[in-house]
């Protein structure tokens, strides 16, 4: 199981806002090329985003969907990505003083990499956490719904 959390200077509710924001999913996942299409019911559970994986010049159709929704807490997703299978992705928000501590947990569910799961995968996923929390920090933080906290 791949576990890694980051501390947004932002308040749960502006990082709850750009999860809530279907649209700004290509922006912060790793992998994600281009958003194809959002449920408009986006993020409650059986609500998916549709999208387009790319590595170099090989690209897939991806698409995660909702399965567990605690408005401003928790989000867990299920993403789909073929025949390389599915993986459970949980975020979880946690207020830290005026922070806000972002707490990923990630695990294959099916196919290759479930079959393969091993703590080697674990080290890939994590890189993959690093890169795409320090995006979400970054576009959590660049978002006008709310002024910054201080350092």
């Amino acid at each position: 199981m791949a576990v890694r959390h980051v501390l947004i200077p932002r308040s749960p509710e502006a990082v709850w806002a750009v999860l809530c924001d279907g649209g700004k999913y290509e922006e912060w996942v790793i992998g994600t090329d281009e958003t194809e299409e959002v449920d408009p019911s986006w993020p409650t559970p059986g609500a998916s985003i549709r999208y387009t994986v790319r590595l170099g010049r090989w690209s897939l159709a991806g698409r995660t969907v909702v399965r567990i929704c605690e408005p401003g807490k928790r989000l867990e997703l299920e993403a789909k990505a073929g025949s390389l299978g599915t993986a459970r992705i949980a975020v979880e928000l946690l207020p830290w003083g005026e922070g806000c501590l972002v707490r990923v947990d990630e695990h294959p569910l099916t196919g290759p990499g479930a079959r393969l799961h091993s703590a080697v995968v674990d080290v890939f996923i994590q890189i993959r956490h690093r890169r795409m929390l320090h995006r979400l920090s970054n576009v959590v933080q660049d978002s006008r719904t709310e002024t910054r906290v201080p350092d």
